[in-house]
């Protein structure tokens, strides 16, 4: 693993002590982080699993009423009873933040509450196969909002995963590797300063003892002539 380029000095060493500390945190932040959203992602794929299953089964038993329909009625009155609406309704979409991942939230609403009579037409011209095909599309309206919300939502999670997979990867494959290898660098570094710096300070005092004893023999000679 390559090293920083830094110099091999004691306040670079520090400082790299400090940010290995923050790297080690801030991995472990990340794993409990992508951990959680793994959790919840996986969740959200099991609702969304169960709604797409419900919204199919009332589109398609929607659809094969429709064709039964068309094939029992005339062409213009199956148009003329589904030319105007019956009902309306209202999205309301908002946020909501799940760890730092802001995903919508879609909040159905019908405007007519207290009308229960959802058909908009009358029945003395249309086929009872009509009526259940309005019926299931009309309940997998509200089906068909929940599973957008949640395929969204799984959209967004999957995308902060896949960056926070990244970034644990780079912090534990990259960085925190490349700042040991440098503070192991620094450190042999000093060390080997330190060794050196004990090897010239022992020949300076083996020379200054050998001058304090050379000047002392030169004193004794002089003394004895």
């Amino acid at each position: 693993m390559a090293r920083l380029n830094v110099n091999p000095t004691r306040m670079e060493l520090n400082r790299l002590k400090k940010r290995l500390k923050t790297a080690r945190r801030g991995h472990k932040l990340l794993k409990d982080k992508r951990d959680e959203l793994m959790k919840k992602f996986i969740a959200v794929v099991k609702e969304n699993i169960k709604l797409r299953e419900k919204m199919e089964s009332k589109v398609s038993d929607a659809h094969s009423s429709f064709v039964i329909a068309r094939a029992v009625m005339q062409t213009e009155n199956l148009e003329e009873a589904l030319m105007f609406p019956k009902r309306k309704v209202e999205l309301n979409v908002s946020e909501e933040n799940i760890m730092s991942v802001r995903v919508p939230v879609f909040e159905y609403e019908d405007v007519e509450e207290g009308d229960t009579n959802i058909y908009p037409y009358g029945i003395h011209s249309t086929s009872g196969e009509l009526d259940g095909a309005v019926l299931n599309l009309t309940e997998a309206f509200p089906v068909l909002i929940a599973l957008a919300e949640k395929e969204k939502t799984a959209q967004l999670m999957a995308r902060e995963i896949e960056k926070t997979r990244r970034r644990v990867n780079a912090l534990e494959y990259v960085m925190i590797p490349q700042i040991e290898e440098t503070i192991k660098y620094i450190t042999m570094k000093l060390e080997e300063n330190e060794r050196g710096n004990i090897t010239r300070l022992m020949k300076v005092k083996d020379m200054m003892v050998a001058e304090m004893r050379q000047k002392h023999l030169e004193k004794e000679r002089e003394q004895q002539s």
